[in-house]
């Protein structure tokens, strides 16, 4: 039987403080026979749900409790005030719900980003709750400590008097003499009042190993360095989960405080309701006559189902029928309701939604009320793929928005439900293998080129462990070796790996409940935004029945409204993108030209080209590609298109297979497809359909024993021999593993038809939404830049004096260059500068600019509008402006002051202002290579030139890619040429190193280079960012995204690939050139250059036959000046290198 219980516990949910996560905490007390143990998070509730699942699941008694920050009197709380802690335990379940409103009250209090409540608020709210003293910090055991009595005393009495016998004197004993000098008082005040003393220990680790690896955690949080002096430091190592005998060894004369800590585990009780749902209220407006959320679920849909369908058959209404009874037997009718009205207002206040995502696509009565924008019906979708009557659980129905417009609707959501009752959600970040020893490194006081040398050996990624890194790299683990510093590095790195770091808020998620959601779940303010978010994360929220939905931003919607803006602003055509014609063959023409940068879901390389072997012609193509192009189906593709075009034949086990498998060509592509052989073949409903289909996918083999038994027999009922029903149901879960969402792919493949739809017949307004939707996606501009040269669309250069903050189409041929896509100047500078300028007009010199004010325009922004050439229509060079921008700034600063204080303007031209603008300096002008430097830092690319441009040359003579803009790139073997960056050095299985890394030719085109171990070792002295490469390489097999990948073989710096390629130097004259002044004239030429290449004449005769004459004694040079010579007399084409 347990003789102890800890009640004084924190993981690494308090942020920063404690290093023990929950398993290890429960894991810990079952190890130690325990059976319960308290949870007591440093002012948080964040591990609540977590903490008793796992607890439960362990057989371990799950306490739920908190350790708060108290004050007096938040009303009156005087500067500086220190505040104390005191712990809370929930009895029962009045308690819980007491806790987490004091949890919450506290952050909603916060002061000085300290989460407070007071004893007025504890009074409000003990119902339910133990509380206890807690240790050094509580303010009972503070003035014990310092021998004060009677303001321990009349703490003590106040606490007593609020929680009466559920209030305890915490006594521990960490060794620190200030504990053992308390507890002669604490003693004294538990007989003097009557009040019960406790012992805990207050854990923040572990086992007592780990004290050290806290120590550097708290730092982390703190931002010490370990040996700072002036530190707060706790000079114990005995904050860990210690063992009953060791907690009785240590209280042996305290016996009756142990036994306290079994009689309080044994009255906190609490069950925490899971399954249960908390739907809010949808009120029904005044005008229904429907009694209830059911009745006015099913007017909704009868009155949108004549608009929708012209004519209505039995199969529709047996539909709705069908899913109305399964929606009103679940209870979800409200979660429908509410859905749709803010659906609806966003279309109503012009918020683009998406035509649907998920499974929620497959459902009629979502397609009714215009959740959704796809008829189910027409591309066979299921309800029971959404919601199935066998498996009771939330419907989870997620919805695009346009970006610009989402917080509209969750503030819409907000006002009508309450402020109180709508919440975004929590999320939590960890510490990953690199972050984390960057953080102990610079807690351990090292350099920062120590530390980034060892991040900089853990390989890139996201699941990578510092252990896993250990085995792959062997560098890393001989440097742990040797180096006694690098070891404690790691050591400590590992023990704190994954903890959790920080709190922030969910991007997409918001919870509603029914009433005030301090009743359902803890809240928190985040102190650098003030969002009130959920204590609780996501998953767990569902856990608890709380209604969660996803309100996710999709740039692509982004894209197209500001697309058909553009087009309505310089066309005046008003386009409704939801009606366009889904079976325009040009819109096909696109995607069968894999002309698709751009196009939603179908801009990868790859996937380009698969579409120019597919040659899609109809919507159905275009959702079974977008459901193929994923690692697994992805091998099936061939297939498919072969089985289109006939080359291949099409087959079925089954004639009741064809009706299912004809439109994806006898191929399973879609979930939708296995539940309809499911009920077709094993003649199952669609629901036990949709279970069997998730057994399979997720490989749960008793489930489909049993599956499969039933499905034979129910084929063998309907004539199939059992051969052919084994068969059958071998290919379902072959395919089921693999097959995706069609009611997804379907509304996905619809926003990327409409996409498609825009770039081919309004590629200018297009391009420029696209460009301006990923501003800060340098990758992205890039990309997109390429793309406009191959649609013969201009764009001008970036200019303060006629640039706008975004992208705009000038006409069908020109872009205007977006500001804010100029990295480092932000999106609100820029619209502060354009809004400047058309109040006030032109900007003449940089001293104009800084009129605008110090808030928009400071020395960052500046820099980067100099680099980028975008103030080059100003006064002086951009070397000039680039030393005026401290004076500039100055006199701005001065300007703005004058201005506020109603003085004269100190830019006027009058002769008495008392300002005068500096000279120009004189100073030298950017080269080259430093003005383009400065472009491609701030741009992401080369504008005014190309450093590529010295080389070409030699790229036009010996790379057979990356030059001209329209390149064959489906070759046998590759030779390229161009800027190498974005190195990546990996380790293979064998823990060698190899690397990963990104070309960029003389064109743009950017090629990622994989050079494995036996390249890498050759060529490793040649891999380093931003040299000047020759690479021959073979294709890849891998075309999964939108990088153009080859193997490398062979690597030779540019500059000398001349001397190591180039042995000959070829002429060709034709025979109209063949007369003795132009031969005397080539012949001096070649004089001129005499060097140790072979001179091969090619002469075409009088009847078009060519001649080859290689020189056995002229030897030529092959330097640039030879070949520039030559080319002027015979023509360019006609000299070239071999």
């Amino acid at each position: 039987m347990t003789s102890f219980v800890h009640l004084h516990n924190q993981s690494d949910f308090s942020l920063l403080e404690s290093s023990q996560s929950i398993k290890s905490i429960v894991d810990r007390a079952k190890e130690l026979s325990m059976n319960s143990i308290a949870l007591t998070e440093n002012n948080n509730l964040f591990s609540m749900i977590d903490f008793y699942k796992y607890a439960k699941q362990n057989n371990i008694k799950p306490i739920i409790g908190c350790g708060i920050n108290i004050v007096h009197d938040l009303d009156n709380i005087s500067k500086g005030k220190k505040s104390y802690k005191i712990i809370l335990l929930a009895k029962n379940n009045k308690g819980y719900s007491n806790l987490i409103h004091l949890v919450s009250r506290s952050y909603i209090n916060q002061i000085n980003y300290t989460p407070l409540i007071d004893h007025k608020l504890l009074c409000e709210f003990s119902e339910g709750l133990i509380a206890t003293s807690s240790g050094l910090n509580g303010e009972i055991t503070h003035y014990a400590s310092l021998g004060d009595y009677e303001n321990a005393k009349n703490i003590a009495k106040e606490y007593q008097n609020i929680f009466k016998e559920d209030f305890y004197l915490e006594i521990q004993n960490h060794n620190l003499s200030e504990e053992l000098n308390a507890h002669q008082i604490l003693i004294k005040l538990s007989k003097d009042l009557n009040i019960e003393l406790v012992a805990t220990n207050d854990t923040h680790y572990n086992v007592q190993n780990d004290a050290d690896s806290c120590d550097i955690l708290r730092c982390i949080g703190t931002g010490h360095n370990i040996n700072d002096p002036k530190r707060h430091h706790i000079s114990s190592d005995q904050y860990y989960i210690k063992s009953s005998d060791e907690m009785h060894l240590l209280f042996s004369d305290y016996p009756d405080a142990l036994k306290n800590t079994i009689k309080i585990a044994n009255q906190c009780n609490i069950e925490i309701p899971m399954g249960d749902l908390f739907l809010p209220d949808f009120l029904i407006p005044k005008a229904s006559s429907s009694k209830n959320a059911d009745e006015y679920l099913r007017e909704l849909c009868n009155l949108n189902l004549i608009k929708k369908y012209k004519e209505t058959n039995p199969q529709i209404t047996q539909r709705l029928d069908y899913e109305l009874s399964i929606i009103e037997k679940m209870g979800f009718a409200g979660y429908f309701l509410i859905t749709q009205d803010f659906v609806k207002y966003a279309k109503t206040n012009h918020i683009p939604v998406g035509p649907g995502r998920g499974s929620a696509v497959g459902s009629l009565v979502s397609y009714l009320i215009g959740i959704t924008n796809l008829d189910p019906l027409k591309y066979n979708l299921f309800f029971e793929r959404f919601l199935n009557p066998d498996r009771v659980s939330m419907p989870d129905i997620d919805i695009d928005f346009c970006i610009e417009g989402r917080e509209k609707v969750i503030n819409y959501i907000k006002k009508k439900y309450g402020e109180h009752s709508v919440a975004q959600i929590i999320t939590f970040g960890s510490m990953k293998a690199k972050s984390v020893i960057r953080d102990v490194g610079r807690v351990l006081g090292m350099s920062y080129g120590e530390v980034d040398k060892i991040a900089k050996m853990i390989p890139d990624d996201l699941k990578m462990t510092i252990s896993k890194a250990q085995k792959l790299n062997k560098d890393l683990d001989k440097l742990i070796q040797q180096d006694s510093t690098c070891k404690k590095l790691i050591e400590h790195s590992k023990k704190l790996e994954g903890l959790h770091r920080h709190a922030s808020t969910h991007a997409a998620g918001i919870v509603i409940a029914p009433g005030p959601l301090m009743n359902y779940v803890p809240l928190f303010k985040n102190p650098s935004t003030n969002d009130i978010t959920t204590q609780i994360e996501m998953n767990s929220l569902e856990d608890m029945g709380l209604l969660k939905m996803d309100f996710l931003g999709l740039r692509n919607l982004t894209v197209i409204n500001k697309t058909v803006h553009m087009i309505n602003k310089n066309y005046n055509q008003k386009i409704d993108i939801n009606t366009i014609n889904l079976d325009d063959s040009k819109v096909y023409n696109l995607f069968s030209n894999g002309d698709t940068i751009g196009v939603f879901q179908f801009e990868s390389r790859g996937m380009r080209d698969y579409l120019k072997k597919l040659k899609p012609n109809s919507i159905e193509d275009l959702i079974a590609m977008n459901s193929l192009y994923r690692p697994g189906p992805m091998a099936n593709i061939p297939e498919f298109i072969a089985r289109k075009h006939g080359a291949k034949e099409i087959t079925y086990l089954h004639s009741d297979l064809e009706p299912i498998l004809q439109e994806t060509y006898g191929i399973i592509v879609f979930q939708e497809q296995v539940m309809q052989i499911g009920a077709t073949i094993g003649g199952f409903t669609l629901a036990q359909s949709d279970d069997m289909r998730r057994a399979m996918g997720k490989k749960k083999k008793d489930l489909m024993a049993t599956f499969k038994i039933d499905f034979v027999k129910g084929a063998k009922d309907k004539g199939l021999s059992e051969e052919l029903a084994i068969e059958i149901f071998d290919l379902l879960e072959k395919f089921a593993e693999y097959g995706f969402n069609k009611s997804h792919s379907a509304a996905y493949s619809v926003i990327a038809y409409q996409t498609a739809w825009l770039k081919t017949y309004y590629p200018s307004e297009f391009m420029a939404s696209n460009l301006s939707s990923d501003l800060l996606n340098t990758d992205s501009i890039v990309k997109l830049l390429r793309n406009l040269k191959s649609l013969n669309i201009n764009i001008n250069a970036p200019d303060v004096n006629s640039s706008n903050t975004e992208f705009i189409a000038l006409d069908k041929k020109k872009l205007s260059y977006g500001l804010a896509a100029i990295k480092n100047v932000g999106y609100k500078s820029i619209e502060q500068l354009v809004c400047f300028r058309e109040k006030n007009g032109t900007f003449k010199t940089i001293f104009d600019l800084c009129k605008i004010g110090s808030q928009a325009i400071n020395k960052k922004v500046l820099e980067s509008l100099i680099k980028s050439g975008a103030c080059d229509s100003l006064e002086g060079s951009r070397a000039q402006k680039y030393q005026l921008i401290p004076d500039a700034l100055k006199i701005g600063q001065r300007y703005q002051e004058d201005s506020n204080s109603l003085q004269s303007n100190l830019f006027s031209s009058n002769k008495n202002s008392p300002y005068k603008y500096p000279e120009l300096p004189d100073c030298e002008i950017w080269d080259e290579t430093q003005t383009l430097n400065y472009e491609k830092e701030v741009l992401g690319f080369y504008l005014s030139g190309n450093p590529l441009e010295k080389y070409l040359d030699d790229l036009t003579s010996f790379t057979n890619i990356g030059v001209k803009e329209s390149q064959e790139l489906k070759l046998n073997r590759y030779k390229i040429g161009g800027r190498i960056f974005d190195i990546k050095v990996l380790y293979d299985k064998k823990n060698n190193p190899w690397a990963i890394s990104r070309l960029e030719c003389y064109n743009g085109l950017i090629i990622e280079l994989f050079t494995f171990n036996d390249t890498y070792a050759k060529y490793k002295h040649l891999f380093i960012n931003d040299n000047i490469l020759y690479i021959e390489a073979e294709p890849s097999k891998k075309s999964d995204d939108d990088e153009f990948k080859v193997i490398t073989q062979k690597v030779h710096d540019i500059s000398k690939i001349r001397k190591t390629l180039s042995n000959n130097v070829n002429v060709k004259i034709d025979f109209n050139f063949n007369n003795p002044d132009s031969i005397e004239d080539l012949y001096q030429t070649i004089s001129d250059f005499p060097g140790e290449c072979t001179l091969i004449i090619h002469i075409i005769n009088n009847k078009g036959k060519l001649n080859k004459i290689h020189s056995s004694k002229i030897f030529i040079s092959n330097d640039s000046l030879c070949l520039k010579a030559l080319r002027e007399k015979v023509g360019n084409q006609n000299v070239w290198l071999s």
